[in-house]
């Protein structure tokens, strides 16, 4: 019996077949060479923007698809069926477009969504430093107040979208303030931006083609009307309310990519043969694919549950840390065991099942640790 997500609707299948069809012509054919430059070419996102797939959640009066995170679900997914992990467009549209949409002023969403959704900006946000990771309240990165602007200093690394972004969200402290109460959301707008450095483009085990660098800020002026908020140090208290999106993003590529891990290694055990006969044939090869089809079924109705409440807006942050710490270690495992299916060539990258091993590996870790996440599930104990 086939499965339907209870959140899926006509309108859905609509947006799924669009994501598909624009995926398979203008993201598929260039996995290698978007790889091999370590970046999407900038114009794949004024052509995402052109059939709708950008901000596609946010309100249509500053430009976006009027849609629900259901409609972000789907064109994640889409991308997790044919294992692109180099279009960073969950953070552009699901993470950078609604902490303005959230937080933003009336004159500031009107500046920049649509410019988020039409793919003539291309949004990053600045959380991670060198010497900080899940511990945002041990961020260094300074804004300090002077006149009509504020002076950022500091170093950013990590950063998804780093290359192209036109837009950043820096995380930074504005105050003496210890931990979280020091810290604000400042946008940075980059063109032009004096002070403004993209570092190196760093090399990744796995998601070669995402845009991923380090960007350092010195003395960089930005305008204090960019400041995200009523005030200064609501920074982190954002963050926290924004997370949990993020998270279940995070839990819904994983049990995208999983499932096909599944239904890829299917089809090759079906195909494959050993001793004069399919490789599905031998009861190791089904009881193991049998296993990770279960465990894949299992961790769809877990992120089905949360999607649910997440458009009833009743998720929590401990149950986005599940989804987002169990279906990324059910990632990693059902793509290892599917992997071995595929013999030899498991391990070679033209095959899908392997840039997907390499690429599931760090969804353990961004978003938060999976051990941070069990540490946030124990405190609601």
């Amino acid at each position: 019996m086939t499965y339907r997500s209870p959140w899926m609707s006509e309108e859905l299948d609509s947006v799924r077949n669009l994501a598909r069809t624009f995926l398979a012509k203008e993201a598929e054919p260039n996995h290698e060479r978007w790889a091999n430059q370590r970046c999407v070419d900038r114009t794949f996102w004024n052509a995402a923007g052109q059939v709708g797939l950008l901000c596609i959640s946010c309100p249509e009066q500053y430009g976006g698809g009027g849609g629900t995170f259901a409609h972000e679900a789907v064109i994640f997914e889409e991308q997790a069926r044919i294992a692109d992990d180099a279009w960073g467009n969950s953070v552009h549209s699901t993470i950078v477009a609604h902490y303005i949409n959230g937080y933003g002023t009336e004159e500031q969403k009107r500046r920049w969504l649509p410019g988020m959704a039409t793919g003539e900006l291309v949004g990053a946000i600045a959380m991670t430093e060198p010497g900080t990771g899940s511990d945002l309240q041990a961020v260094r990165t300074t804004a300090r107040r002077q006149g009509d602007e504020y002076v950022l200093n500091g170093t950013k690394t990590f950063i998804t979208n780093g290359t192209h972004c036109d837009l950043v969200i820096v995380v930074a402290r504005t105050s003496e303030d210890p931990g979280g109460r020091g810290l604000s959301l400042i946008v940075a707008e980059t063109q032009g931006l004096a002070g403004f450095e993209r570092g190196r483009v760093l090399e990744k085990v796995g998601m070669k083609g995402s845009d991923t660098r380090e960007l350092s800020f010195l003395d960089a002026r930005v305008p204090a009307a960019n400041l995200l908020g009523s005030q200064e140090g609501q920074g982190f208290s954002q963050l926290m309310q924004q997370l949990p999106q993020e998270r279940l993003a995070i839990a819904v590529s994983a049990v995208a990519a999983a499932e096909h891990a599944v239904e890829l290694a299917i089809a090759y055990a079906k195909e494959r043969t050993a001793f004069g006969k399919p490789i599905l044939a031998f009861q190791n090869t089904r009881f193991v694919l049998a296993e990770c089809r279960t465990e894949a079924l299992a961790a769809r109705t877990l992120l089905d549950h949360c999607i649910g409440l997440h458009l009833e807006r009743k998720l929590d942050a401990a149950t986005a840390s599940m989804a987002k710490y169990w279906t990324t270690d059910k990632q990693c495992e059902i793509i290892d065991r599917c992997l071995q299916v595929f013999g030899g060539y498991g391990y070679m990258l033209e095959y899908p099942i392997a840039r997907m091993y390499a690429a599931a590996r760090v969804q353990k870790i961004y978003g938060g640790t999976n051990e941070i996440m069990k540490e946030l599930i124990a405190r609601s104990l």
